[in-house]
């Protein structure tokens, strides 16, 4: 099904003695835009580098008085010429649509950003598998694969190599591998003295990794190599969704664990003692999610709650905990060999349920980050649509 074709740039007029520009497309919808914002953002040769799209001007060169002598609309652009420089600015009218700032931007408490998707246990149907071979070699199997980790946050792939580091090629695919105190790449198997209780056979509450780290790896692959155990299921639950859930069932209980910071320790290892200090439910200025650490194991001593308002931080931090808890927040799978997933670690808790003593059951994983993967989704994007023009 082809998308609707895009408007087209129709007029402009001036408002405030040129100071700022109203532009209107032929579908009615309209936007200003200020003479200070259009000079910072000029796209001509002798503002902008035309290999890395870089400013060649500085903001002490913005002057915020600017104004607009004339703006003209041809062909779906526009072209305008100010007081300050000679030569005319020209903007396209698809540039100037995807950058519209004039709206109001009050986000409804506990939402996301725009193009995310939250869920939980029903989710289980639709969270799809991507074939490796395709991945690695069609550039759309590819984007779906990735689209599926900007907008839920989880993906699955099947058929990926079983021989040791095949988790940090995967990661390779899109980015790059972020080597933490674990290695580059470390194994998730039972050990008799772990330094990591991820490295026994005993069920995991559902948690994202590494809290104490800041900044948090925002991404994590789990590669399975080998599981003939009985039980040992993955699971994945939502974070934003059960965030969304305590704002529902409790605004006080959401807003106390978003307005204070948490302390998360790790000292599992000699010579390594990591800390850090952030909320469990984080959120952007705007008010928008933007990240959940919940990791029981590595909570250390709260000590930056007031005293009189402890105890309302532990109830709302235990119901948050029965959240993330119940059945039906939790998506569960299990791995054969050759299976990889991978987490947004910003937003979506993992655990595994215990598996027996008998068979075993290896799994690699690896840290990412999520700029590489959006990175290069964003130029697969790009080239895909340009091949559809």
């Amino acid at each position: 099904m082809r998308s609707p074709p895009a408007p087209t740039l129709a007029s402009a007029d001036l408002l405030d003695l040129g100071a700022v520009v109203r532009v209107r497309w032929d579908d009615g919808l309209a936007a200003r835009f200020h003479a200070f914002w259009l000079i910072d953002n000029s796209l001509e040769p002798d503002t902008r580098h035309a290999g890395n799209g870089q400013r060649l001007i500085t903001i002490d060169q913005v002057p915020l008085d600017a104004v607009i002598r004339d703006a003209t609309v041809s062909g779906g652009k526009l072209t305008l010429t100010t007081d300050i420089r000679e030569a005319p600015l020209h903007f396209s009218g698809d540039w100037l649509l995807r950058r519209i700032y004039d709206v109001e931007r009050q986000a409804s408490p506990a939402s996301v950003m725009p193009g995310l998707e939250t869920w939980g246990q029903a989710f289980g149907a639709k969270l799809g598998v991507h074939a490796y071979d395709d991945v690695t070699r069609e550039r759309r199997a590819k984007t779906a694969w990735l689209v599926d980790v900007r907008r839920y946050g989880v993906s699955r792939l099947s058929g990926a190599p079983v021989h040791p580091g095949a988790v940090a090629e995967v990661a390779r695919l899109f980015g790059y591998v972020r080597e933490t105190n674990y290695g580059e790449v470390f194994q998730v198997r039972a050990e008799v003295s772990p330094s990591n209780l991820a490295y026994t056979n005993a069920g995991l509450q559902a948690h994202t990794d590494n809290p104490y780290r800041d900044p948090v790896p925002t991404l994590q692959l789990l590669a399975c190599l080998e599981n003939s155990v009985d039980g040992g299921e993955s699971v994945v639950v939502d974070g934003f969704h059960a965030a969304q859930v305590l704002h529902r069932e409790s605004p006080a209980d959401f807003d106390i664990l978003s307005r204070y910071p948490a302390r998360f320790e790790y000292a599992g290892q000699a010579g390594v003692h990591l800390n850090a200090c952030q909320p469990m439910i984080e959120l952007s200025p705007d008010g928008l999610l933007k990240a959940v650490r919940f990791n029981s194991r590595s909570v250390a001593p709260l000590v930056d709650i007031p005293f009189a308002r402890m105890p309302d931080y532990y109830r709302a931090y235990r119901h948050f905990s029965d959240i993330i808890d119940r059945a039906d927040m939790h998506v569960r799978f299990r791995l054969a060999p050759g299976d990889v997933f991978i987490v947004d670690n910003r937003r979506v808790l993992h655990a595994r349920t215990a598996f027996s003593g008998t068979g075993k059951r290896l799994l690699e994983g690896c840290y990412a980050d999520i700029d590489g993967l959006l990175s290069t989704l964003s130029a697969l994007e790009s080239e895909i649509g340009d091949a559809a023009a």
